[in-house]
């Protein structure tokens, strides 16, 4: 479930390879092998987030409250794992979804319409917003097939578009500009945690939000899908070679639309998640999405080029990233500094992803 690849030269195995190599000697070769790099580059992120939690722990005590820290800082986490997770599923082919914020606003403006202009209960009016953003998505995924545009001038500009008519609407249909009705539930979803679902006499931490169900649900489903799915390996196929995809028999114009389907549904589960944090759903919700959206999966191992993901690394790239944001806000780092500092983590992602690619190209060559 954690990562998801494509390897176009497979072949099946035969009972002896060319050189005579028996099955069993292969397959204690296999065993024998090193683990994959993206698996010691997840282990190498969960030290780092460990080493930072005990540093920033140490310098500051309060670090370590759990309902003015803690509690906040993994419902952040929640929240911003299910956005790396939309971009992540544009990332699979190939793509980027520079509109992943708006779709969120755009999600939950449906929502918000539902809850206090339709009187609908908490999870029927999320259906409507994942609906909603899922119809976007594809659309976008549609005029991306249908023109050859890249993908980055195409979100680009339904960024655009999206900011107009989200802005529109809560001009005409809200009041303050926000959609401020708190439907049965939607209070205990924002502040209760595991702590209050117990099995018997088992209760969960209190430090853990109930919204982290959201974005464990999420990665499962997500993970599932790249890992044991016939549609996922599809959509990495297509990230890694489209003209391969095209000539083996894979409708990649419908695959791009699915990938972009799904990267909308995400956005909106991440807008609603946004919106029951912040009480209210309003047209700037999902505004500072877009580089968070890239830092988790990068992080995590997921390649800009297509045809690799990882889930429990985009999870992992996120929670970095969240860690240092909110221990160098408990040191008192003003907002200026503390976005310079997450730029320049973003721009060593890149460069470290782009050593691991020339790496692993160069390996390719010399052992062909």
């Amino acid at each position: 479930m954690t990562t998801a690849r494509v390897d176009e030269n497979k072949q099946p195995a035969e009972p002896r390879s060319a050189e005579g190599h028996s099955a069993e000697e292969q397959s204690s070769a296999r065993r024998s092998a090193p683990r994959s790099p993206g698996f010691a580059q997840r282990v190498g992120l969960l030290l780092v987030i460990a080493a930072l939690v005990v540093l920033f722990g140490s310098m500051r005590g309060a670090f370590f409250d759990q309902q003015l820290v803690v509690f906040p800082l993994l419902r952040d986490i929640a929240t911003i794992t299910v956005v790396g997770l939309a971009q992540l599923a544009v990332l699979s082919i190939g793509h980027m979804n520079l509109a992943v914020g708006r779709m969120a606003a755009f999600s939950a403006m449906f929502m918000g319409l539902a809850y206090q202009n339709w009187h609908l209960p908490l999870y029927v009016g999320l259906v409507i917003g994942l609906a909603a953003g899922a119809a976007i998505g594809a659309l976008t995924g549609w005029i991306i097939t249908a023109t050859g545009v890249n993908s980055f001038v195409v979100t680009l500009a339904m960024d655009f578009a999206l900011l107009g008519l989200v802005s529109l609407v809560y001009s005409q249909f809200a009041t303050m500009a926000a959609f401020t009705a708190k439907p049965a539930g939607m209070a205990e979803l924002r502040d209760y945690s595991l702590a209050d679902i117990c099995v018997g006499q088992v209760c969960g931490s209190p430090a853990v939000p109930q919204l982290m169900l959201f974005t464990l649900a999420a990665m499962g489903l997500v993970g599932y899908l790249y890992s044991r799915t016939r549609l996922g390996r599809e959509l990495l196929v297509v990230g890694s070679n489209i003209t391969a995809a095209n000539l083996s028999g894979i409708p990649a114009g419908r695959r791009v639309v699915t990938a972009h389907a799904l990267s909308g549904t995400l956005a909106g589960l991440a807008g609603f998640m946004l919106a029951v944090t912040s009480g209210s759903f309003t047209a700037g919700i999902g505004s500072e999405f877009m580089i968070p959206s890239f830092l988790g999966p990068v992080l995590g191992g997921t390649l800009l080029t297509g045809g690799v993901v990882s889930v429990i690394g985009t999870f992992l790239g996120t929670s970095l990233v969240q860690v240092i944001r909110q221990g160098l806000t408990t040191l008192g780092v003003g907002l200026e500094n503390l976005n310079i500092y997450l730029g320049v983590i973003l721009l060593l992602a890149l460069s470290t992803e782009r050593i691991r690619t020339a790496v692993s190209t160069r390996r390719t060559v010399s052992s062909s």
